[in-house]
C-alpha cells in the first residue's frame, strides 16, 4: 500500500506499507490524522482488490462523518500510467477509451502504481464511491 501526502497539490512524501488493508490500514489513518493536518482524503476507488477498496472507504468515509474530512476519489489507472490492473486469475481490468472491461492474459503483467507528483495530474471523479467492474461470483 502507498500513500502520499501532499502540500498545496504538490507531493512531499511517499510512505510504504506491508500487510493486508483489514490489518493495517486504520491504525495508519489513525496516525496520519495524529500526525499531519489533514485536509482531505483521495483514494482509489477501483478498478482493484474488490475488498480492499471496500475497506477503505468505509474507512475513510467513517473518518468523514466523525471528523468532517472530505473523501475524494480517482482511478487506479491515474496511478500506473493506464497498464492493466490485475483483476482475477488471468483476467486484467484494462481501459478502453472510456470503457473498463477485463480481458484474458496468459502471462503475468507486473503492476507498477505511483503517486503523481501534483494531484492537478489527476481527474478527481464526480462520484466517490468504489466502483465494481465485474459481477459478484
Amino acid at each position: 500500500m502507498q500513500i502520499g501526502l501532499y502540500k498545496d497539490d504538490k507531493l512531499v512524501e511517499v510512505k510504504e506499507f506491508e500487510g493486508l488493508t483489514s490489518d493495517i490500514l486504520l491504525p495508519i489513518l489513525q496516525d496520519l490524522i495524529k500526525n499531519y493536518d489533514i485536509s482531505k482524503f483521495i483514494y482509489t476507488s477501483g478498478p482493484g482488490s474488490h475488498m480492499a477498496t471496500k475497506i477503505t472507504y468505509v474507512l475513510l468515509k467513517t473518518i468523514n462523518l466523525i471528523k468532517d474530512i472530505p473523501v475524494f476519489a480517482i482511478s487506479a489507472f491515474n496511478l500506473n500510467g493506464n497498464k492493466p490492473i490485475k483483476a482475477l486469475g488471468k483476467l486484467y481490468f484494462i481501459k478502453e477509451k472510456e470503457n473498463i472491461i477485463t480481458k484474458k492474459f496468459d502471462i503475468k503483467i507486473e503492476e507498477t502504481f505511483f503517486m503523481p507528483q501534483n494531484l492537478k495530474e489527476v481527474n478527481i471523479l464526480k462520484n466517490n464511491e468504489p466502483n465494481y467492474y465485474i459481477g459478484a461470483v
